[in-house]
């Protein structure tokens, strides 16, 4: 090993060059920091646990899953939070009577999400409905969502899919009577089936691949990344590598929504059901405030697919843990279950 004074000038160059930059790079949060505590002196904010410089409150986060460290914080400083991740500012809520406030009476000032490069990235910089900044656009497509898809008129015609798509699912679980089988991947496929057939009109041949990057997008979204708490810092966004990895992802993304389009282009399928052909139809008959192009639809599909059957099947899933934790619960939803059932029969006799 040489010694550090015998080492090639260009790599001292380069040592020089790299410490610097951390140095200067240090001074510029350094300087943020105390601009932004300045400021936040004037500001009454909600109590909180001590803070580091520059990063924050992010050590108390440390100690264990998110949920329960917020709720250890909770107990101790009450159910409104403030928290300091770098350069942002959080305030936590944990109560119900908070989240009322948040979600219902003020709903309107927190309807914005935060922008993360991840969802800038993966939903065509935030043009579909859950990632898009509340305004004109949000109210546009959420509109022709809800009339083209998610009107009661269409969620009850839906209802042939959705008792197709459970008797499936039930009829998996009692061929495979006796054997251990993976309960969450058929839920999760059970959800996806009926999202397609819901929104698209039909389960389309490149789904599995669909599934496969859905989850791929979510590891990535769910994990932490050092760049959206330092957001005016762009350069950690490349430094990181995470920005390239959600590139990669999205341009797989792209070619499969985009195959989506296609195909309902050229089979003329712009009349049919779904909300593809929906968005296609508007996008053609044009005249509204924001023109629809490919890139809004693929946003779309994709957030009604992703959202439709993460969060559904992680929905189902957790019920049943729940119920299995619960007999008794567990019994009571199985007598209304069968009480339904009853009652389903009947009124297809009478009907009859």
């Amino acid at each position: 090993m040489q010694p550090f004074h015998n080492l090639p000038s260009q790599n001292m160059h380069f040592f020089n060059f790299f410490s610097l930059f951390l140095s200067v790079s240090f001074l510029f949060l350094l300087l943020k920091y105390w601009k932004n505590s300045n400021t936040q002196i004037r500001k009454k904010l909600p109590p909180g646990p001590w803070k580091l410089p520059l990063l924050g409150s992010m050590f108390h986060l440390l100690g264990g899953p998110p949920h329960r460290v917020l709720r250890d914080l909770a107990k101790k400083y009450g159910s409104i939070i403030h928290l300091q991740l770098g350069e942002v500012s959080l305030v936590v809520v944990t109560s119900p009577n908070m989240a009322k406030q948040v979600l219902k009476t003020h709903d309107l000032a927190f309807a914005s999400r935060p922008k993360l490069i991840a969802t800038e990235i993966v939903f065509y910089n935030g043009s579909d409905i859950a990632f898009s900044p509340y305004g004109d656009y949000w109210r546009q497509m959420r509109k022709i969502c809800i009339m083209e898809l998610l009107s009661a008129k269409n969620v009850k015609s839906f209802s042939s899919i959705r008792q197709d798509e459970v008797l499936g699912m039930i009829e998996f679980f009692r061929s495979s009577s006796g054997e251990t089988v993976n309960a969450t991947k058929r839920i999760f496929q059970f959800s996806s089936s009926m999202t397609c057939r819901s929104a698209f009109g039909k389960v389309f041949k490149e789904q599995d691949e669909l599934i496969l990057l859905v989850k791929k997008v979510s590891r990535l979204t769910e994990g932490f990344d050092v760049a959206d708490i330092f957001p005016s810092l762009k350069f950690l966004h490349v430094l990181g590598g995470m920005k390239g990895k959600i590139m990669d992802v999205h341009h797989e993304l792209d070619v499969i929504l985009e195959n989506i389009i296609n195909e309902h282009k050229n089979n003329g399928e712009l009349e049919g059901e779904g909300l593809v052909a929906a968005l296609l139809r508007v996008m053609k008959e044009g005249g509204h405030q924001f023109p629809i192009t490919n890139d809004n639809i693929k946003a779309i599909i994709f957030d009604i697919f992703g959202r439709g059957t993460e969060t559904s099947s992680a929905t189902i899933d957790w019920t049943m843990v729940e119920m299995m934790r619960n007999p008794n619960v567990l019994s009571k939803a199985q007598e209304e279950c069968r009480d339904l059932e009853m009652m389903t029969c009947h009124g297809y006799l009478i009907g009859f």
